[in-house]
């Protein structure tokens, strides 16, 4: 029997799935919405430790980064769910919105000042440290509004077309997702070993990354959705051994493969829109006028 069968209301003329059914993928948002509050309150915790000189800053950066991660997982797993029990609703598209900007918007905002920019060297001059700490606050507020206005477009868009159209065969999201620009963040933070940035080169290479992430949330540029991925279908024995070497390597090996699997997917747009770009200027660029044939004088 059909996942969605099973959560079918047998008293329902036109098959609608169980109430109890429509609680399950709102807990893993739920969930999410917790997770996205516990690395605000890391984050808040670990600004205060490292204001104070203590040592647990860093950990407390680190579950906050964390926490952002696993948000992520749990946000791919709710939406899934929801498909395969039939049990999408405005409710919890909505409700799944909520938390992708507690979650994907905030905590990562806070995170990625608190971290990346509030403890910059206090030996350096005031000026430049003043002028740091401004484009840190509105960067991040920026990366938030960004967030906000990409799911709010997700939203309201039927079918989206990317500027960069692929494979009709293929499921695509318009922009960046706001689930990727904040694990990005977090990765990085995370591979860091959470240690606050402190040297302030570092801290304006770090709003930079988040300027980009913000313009790529509301750019239009194609990047792969994972939704055609059929769990129900047969598998050759290679994408096994690959899937459990993934898990292998992230169990012993998180921060950095973590990193690299951010860094692959928010790339694999900019890529794409740049190899774009260069196909069709080679492919539009005039052939070189043919020669003009020799006269011949007759004489």
């Amino acid at each position: 029997m059909a996942l969605k069968d099973r959560f079918v209301d047998p008293r329902s003329p036109d098959r609608r799935p169980r109430r109890a059914a429509y609680a399950l993928p709102t807990l893993f948002t739920a969930g999410n919405i917790f997770l996205g509050y516990i690395s605000i309150l890391r984050s808040f915790r670990g600004a205060m430790e490292a204001a104070a000189a203590a040592p647990g800053a860093a950990d407390h950066f680190s579950i906050a980064a964390r926490a952002i991660g696993a948000a992520v997982v749990l946000d791919g797993i709710d939406g899934r769910i929801a498909r395969m029990t039939n049990t999408t609703s405005d409710f919890g598209r909505e409700m799944d919105s909520l938390a992708d900007v507690i979650s994907f918007g905030l905590a990562p905002a806070v995170l990625a000042f608190a971290w990346g920019v509030q403890f910059i060297d206090p030996s350096i001059a005031a000026s430049i440290r003043s002028q740091i700490f401004n484009a840190g606050y509105f960067i991040a507020f920026l990366f938030l509004l960004c967030g906000a206005a990409r799911l709010a477009r997700f939203n309201i868009q039927k079918n989206p077309i990317p500027k960069n159209p692929g494979r009709p065969d293929r499921k695509y999201f318009v922009g960046l997702p706001i689930p990727a620009a904040a694990a990005l963040v977090a990765a990085v933070v995370y591979s860091y070993d959470s240690e606050p940035l402190v040297w302030w080169p570092a801290s304006v290479v770090w709003l930079a990354l988040l300027l980009l992430l913000g313009f790529l949330m509301v750019s239009t540029w194609r990047y792969y959705s994972f939704k055609g991925i059929n769990l129900n279908k047969a598998y050759s024995p290679l994408i096994i051994i690959l899937v459990g070497g993934l898990i292998y390597a992230t169990w012993n090996y998180s921060q950095i493969v973590f990193l690299v699997l951010t860094v692959a997917y928010v790339g694999s747009g900019i890529v794409i829109r740049l190899g774009g770009i260069i196909r069709r200027r080679l492919r539009h660029t005039p052939p070189p006028p043919a020669p003009a044939p020799a006269e011949h004088s007759i004489g």
